[in-house]
């Protein structure tokens, strides 16, 4: 399963830098490139609930080896790719692949470890992740520069064909037993539609301006889409999500906190690194590897944390997390245009250390809060959570910019037109500067005062976010370690001869 998870991960960080030469190889328009990432992060995070729970139902290794296959096959056929439309449709299908492998990876996970030794496996999980995501960067740009783009692609078929044998041998088939192999197409149509538009809503809000008859349009569908589901799950017999999931404190903690974190982590990760790029002008390879430190400490803290939860339990862990996090955006916060890696490194340092304490914790509350027999649909919506979070967050950290942008380039450059100084503030809100605006020195100065100015208050935000989930996560999240006879048993109800969860 970490196997297979390191693929994923991987492939999350190491497209990013690889843009520039795709858009050169294909003579790629900026919405195709654009697409290029938001194509896999549609797919992926609207379909996570669906494979978790088909998992359940036909089997959980079963779906997990239809998504690797389906994302070794996807990313074969984008290494090939002869156009930019193409690579955009095939990072589609690679997100659907990474739907269903992703919550596979955990719930397998949860049904080979009793509870209390589920802590020491999903810190392990944990540390894979972030040592994908700490290769990512820095294998992208090497290969991006002395191979070609395609090569990073290629790197996925073999991982995957190993991933398959592996799975094979060592993962046992386990499905949700108490309940029909019977799937909910009206739940699965609502919530896709749903979550399709809320995504999209997010990822397109910036450039398509919140208040346009297109993203209104789509929020409304959202709440249309999420609100026929939550209708629809309350009638059918084998619903996609049980809403008695929500029940547990614990269970809604673990949800919020991982929402929360991703909303901070990502948006911190993706501003960061347009700050060192533009500002400081660092190379995309040279920004990688200044991530390290954040990265590495999360490979160390996952594996111990996990250990630690075994002993002590989630919650002391990741509240401690939690504030060491906000910690580290507070002093992101305080960067100038002319800081050095100097101030970076503590808080980079910080930032690792405080979310290798937080993220197996949080997945170990969550899955041990409900019955193993729901372990995927649980591990789906915990996914979802930590995907529409870190979405939810570049969108919000994105407005921020822009707004808080506008007023400083407005102040700053009064002498240019109405339109060009909304242009400027509608790119620093996507990491932009465009150079074309660029007219003097006065304007390049003002406009990356502007970005850093917005960006500081941004991570403010963010500190402000991450803060609060310290306090849910204390408030909600029980305080003692799960033993094995605590974990929740699902009690089947025989009704005819059929068993009902």
């Amino acid at each position: 399963m970490c196997f297979a998870l390191f693929m994923i991960m991987l492939d999350n960080t190491v497209v990013n830098v690889a843009l520039p030469s795709i858009q050169r190889d294909l003579h790629a328009s900026l919405s195709s490139l654009e697409w290029t990432v938001n194509a896999y992060t549609l797919t992926f995070a609207v379909l996570l609930v669906t494979g978790g729970r088909l998992g359940d139902i036909f089997g959980r290794r079963m779906m997990f080896l239809f998504g690797v296959v389906l994302f070794g096959l996807s990313s074969a056929a984008i290494g090939f790719a002869p156009s930019d439309s193409a690579l955009v449709g095939f990072r589609a299908v690679q997100g659907i692949g990474a739907a269903f492998m992703m919550p596979a990876t955990l719930s397998i996970i949860t049904q080979a470890f009793p509870a209390e030794q589920r802590g020491m496996a999903i810190g392990t999980w944990a540390g894979v992740s972030a040592l994908a995501l700490a290769i990512g960067p820095v294998l992208g740009g090497f290969l991006t520069q002395d191979v070609s783009w395609r090569a990073i692609f290629f790197i996925n078929p073999p991982i995957a064909v190993v991933a398959v044998a592996v799975t094979l041998f060592a993962a046992r088939e386990s499905r949700d037993e108490t309940v029909r192999r019977t799937v909910d197409i009206p739940g699965i149509a609502a919530i896709t539609g749903g979550l399709t538009a809320l995504v999209l809503a997010l990822v397109e809000g910036n450039r398509w301006h919140w208040g346009s008859t297109r993203i209104v349009a789509l929020l409304a569908v959202a709440v249309l889409g999420l609100g026929g589901f939550a209708a629809i799950e309350r009638r059918v017999r084998v619903p996609m999500i049980d809403f008695s999931f929500f029940r547990s404190r614990t269970f809604v903690g673990a949800n919020l906190v991982a929402f929360l974190i991703s909303f901070a982590m990502l948006a911190m990760f993706f501003f960061m690194a347009l700050y060192m790029q533009n500002i400081l002008h660092y190379s995309p390879l040279g920004t990688g590897v200044r991530f390290l430190p954040a990265t590495s400490l999360i490979i160390v803290m996952g594996p111990l944390a996990g250990r630690l939860t075994d002993r002590i339990g989630p919650r002391p862990l990741m509240t401690a997390g939690l504030v060491i996090v906000a910690g580290s955006l507070f002093l992101d916060s305080q960067i100038t245009v002319h800081s050095g890696y100097g101030l970076l490194l503590p808080s980079f340092m910080l930032m690792g250390a405080g979310m290798g304490l937080v993220m197996s914790p949080m997945s170990a509350a969550a899955m041990n809060s409900v019955d193993r027999t729901k372990a995927g649909a649980a591990s789906g919506v915990l996914s979802m959570s930590r995907m529409v979070g870190g979405t939810f967050g570049v969108a919000v950290m994105g407005a921020l910019v822009s707004a808080i942008g506008r007023s400083k380039i407005d102040a700053g450059l009064p002498q240019l037109p109405s339109a060009t100084r909304a242009a400027i503030a509608n790119s620093l809100g996507s990491g932009g500067l465009p150079a074309g605006h660029y007219a003097s020195a006065q304007v390049v100065a003002t406009v990356q005062n502007a970005f850093v100015s917005a960006l500081g208050t941004g991570l403010l935000v963010g500190t402000t976010m991450t803060l609060i989930g310290a306090a849910l996560a204390w408030a909600l999240v029980e305080r003692l370690p799960v033993k094995a006879e605590q974990v929740p048993i699902a009690e089947p109800v025989a009704s005819g001869g059929e068993l009902a969860a």
